[in-house]
């Protein structure tokens, strides 16, 4: 992307802000001769390294992420050979456990990982408030009162397609 997204457009915006740091994070990796490795495997990686094979279920809770982008993770990194996958206690239930490649990258990960935290810190005194801060404070907003509850309470959100216009009531 080559410009800047219009400022009413946060989803864009947010998207936008995001490729360019993970792309500057993959780019990282790649200089370290790990094309392979996408840095939204660092949190699940880092978990699995604490609390040992987990259920999917339960690594996405652990990394805070929904079951299905956990899913999609864990598969792109059974494909680069970091993590297995094992039948649980159910039919339903996978654990991943970290494989020897893993391990053995373990270190490259954690420098890169101590290496972005002190950039971000580094960025964050740029900004007017710390990125993750605003972030959290977003997520907290949201929780209190949904943006699809925020959108409906303007009024200025269109019907759906088939059900009968509002009668205007501005009399």
């Amino acid at each position: 992307m080559t410009g800047t997204p219009d400022r009413e457009a946060l989803g864009t915006l947010l998207r936008h802000v995001l490729e360019l740091l993970d792309g500057d994070v993959a780019a990282v990796y790649a200089d370290l001769g790990l094309a392979d490795y996408r840095p939204r495997f660092s949190p699940l990686v880092r978990v699995l390294v604490a609390d040992g094979p987990l259920a999917i279920r339960d690594l996405a809770a652990r990394v805070g992420v929904t079951h299905s982008a956990a899913s999609q993770s864990v598969a792109q990194m059974s494909r680069a050979g970091l993590v297995t996958l094992s039948p649980g206690a159910d039919a339903r239930q996978r654990i991943v456990t970290l494989t020897d490649r893993a391990y053995a990258l373990l270190p490259a990960i954690e420098a890169e990982w101590a290496a972005t935290t002190t950039a971000m810190r580094q960025l964050d005194a740029e900004l007017p408030v710390p990125l993750a801060d605003e972030l959290y404070a977003v997520l907290a907003a949201l929780r209190r009162r949904p943006l699809r509850d925020r959108i409906t309470d303007t009024g200025l959100a269109p019907d759906r397609p088939g059900r009968p216009a509002r009668p205007d009531t501005a009399g």
